[in-house]
């Protein structure tokens, strides 16, 4: 299925039709999605801008894990705890989204075995279901790991495809009403007297420049939203952090493969179809569209993943790519490893005086869905509506019907 065409966005949007309220989204990736299906389902009217393809900045260009939050359960409980929770719903609501191949957490050395009983710890205190495996029990279940593992976890890790698991997301909100438009990029935000009240935008398309009013206008543009924020002269506290992935051609495993320590460069194989993901690397920078790709980090994909599946080392590259994480956390930090995965919703006139402007941010591609809701609430709160949640039941259409007239 191709890219989804342009669409026509009519600016100049009225804030309010009849009596119902209007809320803008910045960002086309899988928050910004999600959002615009939960406000849709409550009742909210909803135009969403994209200034590229919907899903294609971080959203799309994860390694495609559905995390149990165990990568997190030692150090980042609070992660942890939300990746498992949301993992769980996102099996209910999007059935046949994911492989549920299950993941391993594979231990080689004694430094690995001293770090063995806090990830099991950590694992059970957050919810999250484990089985603890000799060597050999891991090597039956993945014949392609190094035999010289020596235990293993077991966890409720599964697959997905990136761009296609958000687009459900797109989808239910367009069959329930909500604006979605891609290649509109924005400008600026309308604001006066400490309220925002849009935001000035152009069609990439067309060329055409207006404004589009709102009640609230919503930053939902990860590790771009300090540069939507900027706009309206605020911060957040936002550091993207990019990552280096290698794509190699070959199913190498078919669980997905981690290694049993703290978290590391190239310490996860995850199996993509006919392809296998080792990843990742980390590192901080200013601008989340300075991507580069160093021909070291790959090496190092290389290096580490071959310790977890010895066939990594000479299988045939297929492309690396980089993609920058929305890292919540201090401006000092170096490598963003130090930095949580958890998410965040500002309300921006509790923390800057500012009316009609809330900013979404952090978290993973596993806990869009949960990111949504939180910031929902607030908006719906601001609002003046009290209305429930309804997107941990509701069954989210399959993707192509997001490409249907």
């Amino acid at each position: 299925m191709g890219p989804a065409a342009p669409s026509v966005l009519r600016c100049d949007t009225p804030r309010m039709a009849g009596s119902q309220a209007h809320v803008l989204i910045v960002g086309g990736g899988g928050t910004g999605g999600a959002l615009a299906h939960d406000l849709a389902l409550r009742g909210v009217r909803v135009t969403l801008v994209e200034r590229g393809e919907f899903t294609s900045g971080t959203t799309g260009r994860h390694h495609g894990l559905l995390h149990c939050g165990a990568r997190y359960a030692v150090k980042d409980r609070e992660s942890a705890v939300e990746c498992i929770e949301e993992n769980m719903i996102l099996r209910r609501i999007c059935p046949g989204s994911f492989e549920e191949n299950d993941g391993l957490f594979v231990a080689l050395t004694d430094e690995d075995m001293a770090y063995y009983p806090l990830l099991v710890e950590g694992c059970r205190e957050s919810g999250i279901p484990v089985e603890e495996l000799t060597g050999e029990q891991a090597l039956a279940l993945e014949p392609n790991l190094n035999p010289g593992v020596i235990a293993a976890i077991r966890v409720p890790d599964a697959t997905m495809d990136a761009m296609r698991m958000p687009l459900r997301f797109f989808a239910t909100a367009k069959a329930n009403g909500a604006s979605l438009h891609n290649y509109v990029e924005v400008l600026g935000l309308e604001q006066h007297a400490g309220v925002v009240s849009g935001a000035h935008v152009r069609d990439l398309v067309s060329g055409k420049e207006g404004t589009i009013h709102a009640d609230i206008v919503v930053n939902a543009t990860g590790p771009w939203s300090e540069q939507i924020a900027r706009m309206a002269g605020v911060d957040v506290p936002i550091r993207p952090s990019p990552g280096v992935m290698l794509a190699l051609r070959g199913r190498l495993c078919n669980m997905v493969v981690n290694r049993c320590h703290p978290s590391g460069d190239g310490d996860i194989v995850v199996p993509q179809r006919g392809l296998s993901v080792v990843g990742t690397s980390s590192w901080v920078v200013e601008d989340p569209d300075d991507l580069a790709v160093p021909e070291d980090h790959v090496r190092r994909m290389y290096e580490e993943g071959a310790k977890l599946i010895p066939a990594v080392a000479h299988a045939q590259e297929r492309t690396a790519w980089s993609a920058a994480r929305p890292l919540i956390g201090s401006k000092d930090a170096d490598s963003g490893r130090e930095l949580s995965r958890t998410f965040k919703t500002i309300d921006h006139r509790e923390e800057d005086g500012l009316e009609g402007f809330v900013t979404i941010t952090g978290g993973k591609g596993t806990t869009l869905r949960g990111m949504a809701e939180l910031c929902a609430d607030v908006v719906t709160r601001k609002l003046g509506m009290d209305v429930a949640c309804r997107t941990r039941e509701t069954v989210l259409l399959p993707h192509t019907e997001f490409y249907a007239a």
